[in-house]
């Protein structure tokens, strides 16, 4: 199946490190070859790249581990398909607008037999379970709501969307709307949260390692989630199966103890 890369910060920082690791997975340590794509959230614009050539070759690709964009919240997916043609309409993430804010999804997995009717302004493109998918989630967080709501209430009407959709098969996402990033596991998701005292890291895809003492301030707070850890010497921790986080500027909020 696929493969996702998500990272939520407290200031803008880039993803190259981790993307150079990712990107390996495309026909080098994985065989996730039928394209990828990467989203980069500006205050409220969004820099999106896709490509239907694999990550490990693709010139598009090759400028995202060349050149620093710096975000606050990034998405990242690298294709294997299981639905729908390799094309570029096909490649994840996927981009929607709701309450004046762009909306960045991404899957990893196999959805059979969801596909609910789709009655309001969000419709797919391509023809693949997973933008199908997000286009539901956003009608339904639309009706569910009817002026912008906090992060704590997305966060509980995003579980129980996600508890409708995960038991039509394998449903492994990142969701972000550049405020907040939602990640659900059914199978496989691991994050890590940087902080001060920062040390160095070296990834598991690769032979590049990086010390963030030298990168950082102390102030600094980055989490990043990824289908499997991207680091051999860091403690990545495990989702539960079906649970649902979300991270803001850089370490994970409990909707349950925090208001707003």
């Amino acid at each position: 199946m696929c493969q996702l890369l998500g990272m939520n910060c407290n200031t803008p920082t880039d993803v190259t490190f981790s993307f150079t690791g990712f990107a390996q997975r495309a026909g080098h340590t994985g065989d996730h070859s039928d394209g990828w794509g990467i989203a980069f959230f500006e205050d409220k614009g969004v820099r999106h790249f896709v490509d239907h050539q694999r990550a490990l070759d693709s010139p598009v690709a090759d400028l995202i581990r060349r050149y620093p964009i710096r975000s606050c919240n990034v998405i990242a997916h690298i294709r294997k398909a299981t639905q729908g043609a390799v094309a570029l309409q096909n490649c994840h993430p996927f981009v929607r607008e709701l309450w004046g804010r762009y909306w960045v999804f991404a899957h990893n997995g196999d959805l059979k037999d969801f596909r609910p009717p789709l009655h309001g302004n969000f419709h797919p493109v391509g023809a693949t379970d997973s933008e199908h998918a997000f286009c539901w989630i956003m009608q339904e967080l639309a009706k569910s709501h009817a002026q912008v709501p906090s992060i704590r209430e997305l966060t509980l009407t995003m579980r129980e969307l996600a508890a409708r959709i995960a038991p039509h098969g394998t449903f492994n996402f990142l969701l972000s709307n550049g405020r907040a990033l939602w990640a659900h596991a059914s199978t496989s998701l691991f994050y890590i949260e940087r902080r001060h005292p920062f040390a160095s890291a070296h990834l598991s895809d690769d032979d590049v390692q990086v010390d963030f003492s030298t990168q950082t301030s102390p102030s600094d707070k980055v989490a990043v989630i990824v289908t499997a850890p991207l680091t051999r010497n860091e403690p990545w921790t495990a989702f539960k199966r079906h649970e649902l986080k979300v991270f803001v500027e850089g370490t994970v909020y409990d909707p349950e103890t925090t208001v707003g």
